[in-house]
C-alpha cells in the first residue's frame, strides 16, 4: 500500500517519523487543553474531579474502540499477529509491570503521557522523572533489566484463539460497541463539559488514525515497519536511544511521535499563558517522584504500554493481554493512594502545594 500511495522520494521508516510528528502533535495540544490523564481519573483531588476526567478518559476509549474494530472490520488493519494477541499471555510480566506502573504514576502525580506534555509545559518535575522512564525501559528492554523481564514474561497462561474477545460470539464490532457504548453513558453522566468530551473524542480519533496509518497506509511487504499508535513506553526509550546515537540509527515513529507531543504541548501551553517553570520543592519530593519514574519505566514494559500504550491504543484491539495490564495499572494506582494517604505522605497532606504538582 505504501508504494501506491507515491511516496517514493521516502522509506516508510522515514514516513512513519513525519506522520508520528503530525499525529503527536495534535495529541500534545489536545491532551494539554483537557489535561488528558488516567491517574486523576482513578485517584484525582477530589470525587469532582476524578468523575470529569474519568468521562473525558472514557469519551477517548469510546471513539477509539468503534473506530479501531471499524477499520479492522473494513480490512485495514489486522491485529492477528500483534504482540497484544499473543496465544501465550504473559500473565505475571503484565500483573507485576501494571501494578508497579501503576503505583509508579501515583508517586509522580501523573502518568508517561500527562507528564510528557507537563515537561513540554516547562514541569522540570515531569522532565526528569519521563527522562528517568525512559532510561529504565530502555535498560527494561535491552539492559541490564531485560533478563529479569525475560525471566518474568516466561510464566505464561496458554489463550489459543481467544486471545482477545473478538473470538467470542459476535465478533470484535459487537463487543467494542457494546463497551463503547458503556463508556459513553458514563462519560455523559460524568459532569465533564461538551467541549472537553468532544476534544476527547479528537483525542479517541488519533488511535485508529495511528493503526491505519503504519499498519495499512504506510505498510510496505519489502520494507514493512510495525504498527503502532498512540504510546510512550516504547517511544521514550527509542527517543532516548536515538538522541544518544542519532549517527548510527534512523529516527522513525516512536521518535516522531515523542517530539510531536513536546512540539504541540508546549505550543498550546504558551498559547494559552499555561507555560511556567516550575521544579522540585525538597529532596524528600525528588526521590518520590524519581522512584515513581523508575517503576513507571520498568512497569510499563512488562505490562506491554502505558496508559496510552496498553490502555487508549491497546484496549481497542480487544486483547485480553491489554485488559489484565489496564486492570493492574489501576490496582497498582489504587494500592499507592492508600498507602499514600495511610502514610500521610499523599497528596492530601500537601494541601499548599498542591496546584504546583504536574498533573494538576
Amino acid at each position: 500500500m505504501f508504494e501506491t500511495f507515491g511516496f517514493e522520494a521516502l522509506t516508510p521508516v522515514t514516513a512513519s517519523l513525519y506522520f508520528a510528528l503530525a499525529l503527536g502533535a495534535a495529541f500534545g495540544v489536545l491532551a494539554e487543553i483537557t489535561r488528558f490523564c488516567l491517574r486523576r481519573a482513578v485517584v484525582g483531588a477530589d470525587s469532582t474531579d476524578r468523575r470529569q476526567a474519568r468521562g473525558v478518559w472514557l469519551a477517548a476509549l469510546a471513539v477509539a474502540l468503534v473506530g479501531t474494530q471499524a477499520a479492522v472490520s473494513l480490512g485495514y488493519i489486522s491485529f492477528e499477529a500483534h504482540r497484544l494477541l499473543a496465544a501465550d499471555l504473559p500473565i505475571l510480566a503484565i500483573a507485576l509491570g501494571g501494578l508497579a506502573f501503576g503505583f509508579g504514576m501515583v508517586l509522580t502525580r501523573g502518568c508517561a503521557s500527562r507528564l510528557t506534555v507537563l515537561a513540554a509545559s516547562g514541569n522540570v518535575r515531569a522532565l526528569t522523572v519521563i527522562v528517568l522512564f525512559a532510561i529504565t525501559a530502555h535498560a527494561t528492554l535491552k539492559g541490564v533489566l531485560a533478563p529479569l523481564r525475560t525471566a518474568l514474561g516466561s510464566v505464561t497462561v496458554p489463550l489459543g484463539d481467544y486471545a482477545a474477545l473478538s473470538a467470542l460470539p459476535g465478533g470484535g464490532v459487537l463487543w467494542a460497541g457494546l463497551f463503547a457504548l458503556v463508556a459513553l453513558a458514563v462519560a455523559l453522566r460524568s459532569g465533564a463539559g461538551l467541549g472537553a468530551l468532544t476534544l476527547a473524542a479528537l483525542i479517541g480519533a488519533l488511535v485508529p488514525l495511528g493503526w491505519v496509518g503504519t499498519g495499512f497506509i504506510l505498510f510496505d511487504e519489502f520494507d514493512p515497519i510495525a504498527a503502532q499508535s498512540l504510546s510512550f513506553t516504547l517511544p521514550s526509550a527509542d527517543t532516548l536511544f536515538w538522541g544518544i546515537a542519532s549517527t548510527a540509527i534512523t529516527p522513525g515513529f516512536g521518535v516522531g511521535l515523542i517530539g510531536g507531543v513536546v512540539a504541540g504541548a508546549a505550543i498550546a501551553a504558551l498559547v494559552a499563558g499555561r507555560f511556567v517553570w516550575q521544579s522540585f520543592e525538597s529532596p524528600a519530593q525528588t526521590g518520590r517522584y524519581a522512584l515513581g519514574g523508575l517503576l513507571m519505566g520498568f512497569g510499563g514494559v512488562l505490562a506491554g504500554g502505558c496508559t496510552l500504550g496498553a490502555g487508549l491504543s491497546g484496549l481497542p484491539t480487544l486483547g485480553v493481554s491489554a485488559i489484565l495490564a489496564m486492570i493492574s495499572i489501576i490496582s497498582g494506582a489504587k494500592l499507592a493512594a492508600f498507602v499514600l494517604n495511610e502514610s500521610g505522605s499523599g497528596s492530601a497532606a500537601q494541601p499548599a502545594t498542591q496546584a504546583l504538582q504536574p498533573a494538576e
